[in-house]
Order: structure tokens, then sequence, then C-alpha cells
């Protein structure tokens, strides 16, 4: 959404139509919710038709609803789609070459039993820094199931630390696209708020992180899944018969990495050459092949050798596991797809500007508004990135005259505000849902009631370092 448009929303007042979208958005997630948790509908039928219940009852031509639909579903996809394919089949050569168990001895064997949580934390911290969440996730996925099943812990007890490091990370540290985009519009200065956001998330992650999974496992007392995200991870099958030389951990963790490193590059490239109008070589090279996209393949070239021909798979093995990565996945990407489609459908119908015009006048402090705002846009349209932005470009002009300290703690309470209560409008939320095949109740007893955690440890951490600068 453009900033000129967001800031004109803000300044019209409220009127009978916006009571109307907020109405439609709060009838199409209750009725998307009662399709599939009563009716036992598919979440793929049950988005769709909770859509078109939102973009008729907001008014929108129907034409208009199925272009936004099919926008957000493309829009997804094209990023999220192509990404989790790619991940199965890393995933998959990962697990049947022998370079995921392997992982699992030597995590759970210098770990410890009762510190293996925190070292799944610090490890989603690591691949989260350059990561998108949803590549950190299908990346890490089959490492999280095996770890629960060699450390006889429960899922939740794995799950829920590594989700908190890719999330936090997701939200409220630089290079990701969502603190990016609040330190622009507020001209907050990079390293100052990196420096903060540092600051904050790492109490955020040990507390939503291997905190919280105690009382997550309680709550949803579920076992690894026998399979996920297209990665075969039976313990059985952990380590194809056709394996004749297990890669050895060094090599397993250099291919997990290589895609990450190369994100890496491409962030510090940014940082680096940033705003220079003529960019040497170097930084179009490593903003190529730090793409997530290209990354990614180029991972999967590199697992194809270190996970197939060096373990002595030949072509045609190699070939056939690949091709087998893909069809567990088919039904995760329609989901995650039309997630996309339902959040586009409500940003189309004008929900977002809608919750912008609540917070007018409203006379509370900026660090608050820019948090509550985000908030209320991030649990109207699903969308992190939307909330955000929206949020950030709404208090820009209220922050004139603020200390770098102050300006950088507003851009953390907007990306702090955008992870609360990912629900059925946002795709991480059947990714989540759909990879470690959990019912809609056990994701939000364990996935949202994380994010909303997350998201009000991270405004408390972020409050005090206001108050203290």
């Amino acid at each position: 959404m453009p900033v000129a448009l967001e800031l004109a929303a803000k300044s019209e007042p409220w009127v009978a139509h916006d009571t109307r979208l907020m109405g439609a958005a709060v009838a199409g997630i209750a009725l998307i919710v009662i399709l599939i948790t009563a009716a036992k509908m598919h979440p793929f039928l049950a988005l769709v038709l909770g859509s078109a219940l939102v973009g008729i009852a907001s008014g929108v031509g129907v034409g208009d609803v199925i272009t936004n639909f099919e926008k957000g579903v493309g829009d997804t996809l094209k990023e999220v789609g192509l990404l989790i394919a790619l991940g199965a089949m890393l995933g998959k050569l990962l697990a049947e070459s022998g370079g995921a168990d392997r992982i699992v001895d030597t995590l759970v064997s210098r770990s410890g039993k009762r510190m293996v949580p925190w070292a799944m934390a610090l490890v989603a911290m690591i691949i989260g820094l350059p990561m998108f969440f949803e590549i950190g996730l299908v990346l890490l996925l089959p490492v999280i199931v095996l770890v629960a099943k060699k450390s006889e812990l429960p899922l939740m007890r794995i799950a829920i630390p590594a989700l908190a490091g890719l999330s936090v990370l997701h939200g409220l540290i630089p290079p990701h696209p969502g603190p990016l985009i609040a330190i622009d519009f507020l001209h907050a200065q990079l390293g100052v708020t990196l420096a903060f956001g540092i600051l904050v998330a790492i109490p955020t992650v040990a507390i939503c992180g291997p905190l919280f999974s105690l009382f997550a496992a309680r709550w949803v007392p579920v076992g690894p899944p026998a399979s996920g995200g297209g990665v075969d991870t039976t313990s059985e099958r952990a380590a194809s018969d056709d394996v004749t030389r297990p890669p050895s951990f060094a090599v397993t963790l250099a291919t997990i990495l290589f895609p990450v490193v190369l994100m890496l590059l491409k962030a510090a490239g940014d940082i680096i050459w940033h705003g220079q109008d003529h960019p040497p070589l170097t930084a179009h090279v490593l903003d190529f092949i730090g793409e997530p996209l290209v990354a990614m393949f180029l991972a999967v070239l590199l697992a194809m050798f270190t996970f197939g021909y060096a373990v002595g798979f030949d072509s045609k093995a190699i070939n056939a596991r690949v091709g087998d990565s893909l069809g567990p996945i088919a039904g995760i990407i329609l989901i995650v797809g039309a997630g996309g489609g339902f959040k586009q459908t409500l940003i189309g119908a004008g929900v977002g500007d809608s919750v912008a015009k609540a917070a007018n006048g409203s006379g509370l402090s900026v660090l608050l508004i820019a948090y509550l705002i985000a908030v209320a846009i991030r649990l109207a349209t699903g969308s992190a990135t939307v909330a955000t932005t929206t949020a950030a470009g709404i208090v820009a002009p209220l922050v004139g005259g603020l200390p770098s300290s102050h300006l950088a703690l507003v851009a953390l309470a907007v990306g702090a505000g955008s992870l609360f209560l990912s629900h059925v409008n946002d795709a991480g939320f059947w990714l989540v849902n759909q990879m470690f095949k959990l019912s809609v109740g056990q994701t939000f007893k364990t996935w949202s009631a994380m994010e909303t955690l997350i998201s009000l440890i991270a405004f408390g951490f972020t409050s005090i370092l206001w108050a203290l600068t």
C-alpha cells in the first residue's frame, strides 16, 4: 500500500462503510474457522469461501473479488511456493542421505536433553538472520522432527523454540523486509535499530521459545509427525539403504548453511553499498546469488552432490528422491496460497485503511500508537509486512524531532505489533498447521499463542528501553 494512501486514510473520518468492512472481515474469519473445525472442510476450500464472503459483504464487485484472490494466491506462491518445493527437495536428500540423522545425533549428544530446546532456538536464530520465516522453517523441519524423535521430547518442546527464533528475527531484525521498511519510513538509523533489536530479540526468544515450550507441550502433547513438508523423516528411513558413505557432520552443516550464507552475503552487500548509484560488480553478483529462490536452487544442486553422488546414489536414485519430495507438499502449497488469497481479499476491500482510521486522534503515546496500529492491521489482514508498512507510514509524521534511539524503538514497536496473533488469514498459520500435522485448535494453542506472546514480550522490552533512553 503506498504511503500517500496510508497517510490519507488516517486523516479521513470513520464512516458506516468502515463498520461494514470490519464486520465482513470478522464474518469471513468466523466462517473459515467453522467450516474447518465443525464441517471438517478442507482448509483450501474454506479459505476460498471465506474470501468470497468477505469480498461480497464488503461491497467489492464480483470481478474484483476474484481478481484480488487470484493476486493474493499468485503473490504468495511466487514467493513461497517455489521455496517450499526446493526446500522439500533439499530436505528429502538431507534425510535419506543420513545427513539429518548426523545433525540430530551431534546436536543431542553435545547439548544434553535439557539443553536441546535452547540449542534449537540458537540454531533457528542463526538461520533466521538472513532468511524469510518460511524458508527457515522448510530448512529446519526435518531437523526439528528428528531431534524430537532422538531426544524423546514432545514435538512442541523442539518446534516452539525453533519457530520463536525464526519469527522474532523476521519481525525485528534487519535485513528482513519488515524492519527495513519501518527504518526507511521513520528515518531511523539502521545500526541503532539493529543494536536495540538484538537486545530485544535475545530475551524474547528465550521466554517465548524454550520457556514457553514447556507450557505448549502440555497444552498440545503431540509427537513428531511421520513426515512433514514432503520430507520422509521416519527413523527407519533416516538414511536410505543405498547410502554407502553417509555425509560427515561438517559436510551436512555446510550444505544446510550454504543458502543461509548466500543470503547473508546479499544482506551484507545491501548494507555496504546502500544508496550508491553505481555499485561494483560484486554487489550485483551477491544480489543475484543471495535471492532466496536462487540461493535455494543452488543449495539443491549442491545437495545433489553432497547428499547424492557423494553418499553412493546414482542419477536415477537422486531424481527419484527429488520427485518423491514434491507429491506430499501439493496440499500445503494450495493452502498457503489460499491463505495469501484471503489476505489480499481483505486488503483489496480496504480493511487495512479502516483499521488505520480507528487509531486517528487516540491521544496515546507514539510508541503505543505504532504498536496498536500494527496489531490491528495484522489481525485484519494477516500480513506482517502490510502491518509494518501501514503502521510505519501512519506514525511517520508523528516522530519528527525524536532522538535516533526513540526512532529505532518506534520501528521495533511496529515490528512487535506486526507479529501479534497469527490466525487463519495468515499463510504462516497454515504452513505451521500443515507441516506439523496439527489441528486448527492445536495451531492456535501453540503457534498463535507463541506469536502473541512474542509480540507482547518484545513490546514490553521495547517500552523499557524507551523509558531508559
